[in-house]
């Protein structure tokens, strides 16, 4: 039995994120936790572009054009859909989700769900914040990790 688990390692690599400027009080948290996740685990400066969407249902175009360039081992999506009076949120939450697995299969590019989907702005903000929990910087890791096991399965053929 072979076993096979991708390093969480980011030198050299190039990681794109996605990020919506729609909640901006917890998406910019959120591009902060990525991308202390990613400095900490060596990905240079120059190894991260970050794509600015309106909101959260336009990160899948941006996420699967990203993927679709070649040029990054994995993208980051980022983003905070909260509930409101409205069937709005079960349309966009299911979409944004739906679109970027898609979008991962289809370019074969690993891309981490970073979008937030809470029952208000309070939950939203304590998944943001800083330190410890802060859902950017899982997803910055997630991403990495997968990056790293597709790279070991190439490697593997």
């Amino acid at each position: 039995m072979r076993e096979l688990e991708g390093k969480i390692a980011g030198g050299g690599r190039r990681v794109a994120i996605v990020v919506s400027r729609f909640n901006r009080s917890v998406t910019g948290g959120l591009l902060d936790g990525a991308l202390a996740g990613l400095r900490e685990h060596g990905v240079s400066e120059d190894g991260i572009d970050v794509l600015h969407v309106p909101g959260a249902f336009e990160i899948t175009i941006a996420a699967s054009e990203a993927a679709r360039t070649g040029r990054y081992a994995a993208v980051i999506c980022l983003g905070a859909v909260v509930r409101g009076e409205t069937p709005h949120f079960e349309f966009i939450a299911g979409e944004v989700s739906r679109g970027v697995s898609e979008a991962a299969c289809r370019h074969s590019v690993p891309m981490a769900f970073g979008v937030l989907t809470t029952e208000n702005m309070e939950q939203a903000l304590a998944r943001a914040g800083e330190g410890h929990g802060n859902k950017g910087f899982e997803a910055a890791v997630a991403a990495l990790e997968m990056a790293g096991l597709l790279h070991e399965l190439e490697l593997a053929k």
